[in-house]
This record gives C-alpha cells, sequence and structure tokens, in this order.
C-alpha cells in the first residue's frame, strides 16, 4: 500500500462544495457577475488570484485582482455566515479515515482554503488522523500549481510515487500531477469527462476505500 494518502477537503472529506457555489454565487452578484455554477464547480480550488482572475476572464468577466479579493472576501463572509453550519463529512468518510489510519497510513489534507476557513468547517475527531495539513495560505501559490502538494511531500519527507492524491476537481489532479504523485479522481462533484488527468477515476467512497487498500 502507498504510505500516505493526500486528501482533497472540499468535495472529498466534507460535501461543501455545492454550498461553496453558493456563496461564490451571492458575493459575484453583489458586484454585477452572473457565473454559471458549472463555472465554479469546474474551477474548484484554483482561487489564487492570478489564477481565479484569468478564469473569469476567459469566460467573458473582467475582474482585476483588487476587486477578485474583495469578493473572495465576501464569500468566505457569506459562506461562513449561511452555510459553514450546514457543512458534513460525506457519508462512510469517518470510517475510511479511521480504518487507513489504524492501518499505519500517514494521512495528509491539502487544500487551497485558508486556514481560518479549514478551522471553521473540518471536524476536530478528524483533524486528529491527519499527520499534517497544508492550507493555502501556506504556500505561494495554490492549485493548480503542485506547491501545496510539494510542501506535503516536505513535511512527510516522502516522495511521490510513496502516495497517492485523491481530488475531485481538474485543478487538484493538475497540482498532483505536477508535483508526479499519482492521483484518484472521485466524481461527487463532476463528471467523469472533466477527470480524465487523473490515473484512476472512481464513483463513490466505497470504491476508493477499495482502490487504496489494493494499492
Amino acid at each position: 500500500m502507498k504510505r500516505a494518502i493526500l486528501f482533497d477537503m472540499d468535495g472529498v472529506i466534507l460535501d461543501s462544495m455545492h454550498y461553496h457555489v453558493r456563496a461564490w454565487q451571492e458575493a459575484l452578484s453583489e458586484y454585477g457577475l452572473s457565473v454559471p455554477s458549472k463555472v465554479l464547480y469546474l474551477y474548484e480550488g484554483a482561487i489564487g488570484a492570478e489564477t481565479a482572475t484569468a478564469i473569469l476572464q476567459k469566460n467573458g468577466y473582467t475582474v482585476d485582482t483588487q476587486q477578485f479579493y474583495a469578493i473572495l472576501r465576501r464569500q468566505e463572509e457569506i459562506f461562513v455566515r449561511e452555510y459553514r453550519s450546514m457543512v458534513r463529512p460525506f457519508p462512510g468518510v469517518s470510517s475510511i479515515l479511521r480504518r487507513l489510519y489504524d492501518a499505519g497510513q500517514k494521512l495528509v489534507l491539502v487544500t487551497s482554503s485558508y486556514r481560518e476557513v479549514v478551522e471553521s468547517v473540518f471536524p476536530r475527531e478528524l483533524e486528529a488522523w491527519m499527520s499534517y495539513i497544508i492550507t493555502g495560505d501556506q504556500v505561494k501559490r495554490r492549485k493548480p500549481f503542485p506547491d501545496p502538494y510539494l510542501a506535503a511531500l516536505s513535511a512527510l519527507r516522502e516522495g511521490p510515487e510513496s502516495c497517492l492524491a485523491v481530488e475531485n476537481a481538474p485543478a487538484g489532479i493538475a497540482a498532483a500531477k505536477a508535483a508526479a504523485i499519482p492521483c484518484v479522481a472521485i466524481t461527487t462533484t463532476l463528471a467523469r469527462e472533466y477527470l480524465s488527468e487523473a490515473d484512476a477515476i472512481l464513483t463513490s467512497h466505497a470504491e476508493l476505500i477499495d482502490y487504496i487498500l489494493r494499492e
């Protein structure tokens, strides 16, 4: 088996993406922008200022860096106020993490979210099983750049071949692959066609645990 499993947070461990999307749409609308939910799901995790503004511009929206940060802050405010309390882990995730932890595997959370957001939504009982938590504000560049995963490898003192990343969106897959880490994707938020760069595509958390234990 792989010695370490590196998990994305939103859409992999937490059933939270639909709440983040709602908060983004509400924040964007306050600035006169209307972005389809599909775009927000497709580019989940790619929340660095340069990356995000380029994505918005590519989809026909003119947003500069200063305005993006204002929208981001507003999105976080809306999410914390309206939706944070609704976020839960996906069914079965707790038992999966406990099973892997008991088997001696190192577990790492690798997310583009800010530390304060992680602290507000990530359950303490799950945090206890994590060897490390890597957040977007700990690295220079967020996903789709490899920096978050390279930080995880450095913390673990492991080579990429001994690890497995679990993602649910193209930016996360790209980040893991750029760090040379094998990556599986789970179809919690996007269809298979959008996850084709992953080494394997799984349709449920039950499939995920079976896959990990076979590796």
